[in-house]
């Protein structure tokens, strides 16, 4: 009889600054941010092509939104996947901030380090 495989697993990298998904110890995808004051701010969502179509990145943005709101930030979904899914998610609305010129010019200078 074969083994179910182990669910997806979501960590957090601080160091990195991105949350990234195991699929059986492989990562599959990752979402990266920048924090600014209380503001976590998401400007890139991957999933690698050989775990397309499984929902990883549904699970990662939740799992990494669910962590913002455990240490009392904010969202700034910089990042078009993580816009699409706060407009299917209003349950993180109460959280989210809007992407307003001058945080994609913050933004431009942090990702230049």
């Amino acid at each position: 009889m074969t083994q179910p495989a182990a669910p997806p697993t979501v960590e957090h990298l601080d160091a990195r600054h991105r949350y990234a998904i195991q699929v059986g110890g492989a990562t599959a995808g990752f979402t990266a941010y920048r924090d600014r004051d209380d503001r976590r701010v998401f400007f890139h969502t991957e999933i690698d092509d050989a775990y397309a179509g499984q929902g990883l990145a549904s699970i990662l943005v939740r799992e990494a939104l669910d962590d913002v709101r455990r240490t009392g930030r904010r969202i700034v979904p910089v990042c078009p996947y993580v816009a699409k899914f706060l407009k299917k998610h209003e349950e993180y609305a109460d959280i989210t901030d809007p992407v307003t010129p001058e945080v994609l010019e913050w933004l431009e200078g942090q990702l230049k380090h």
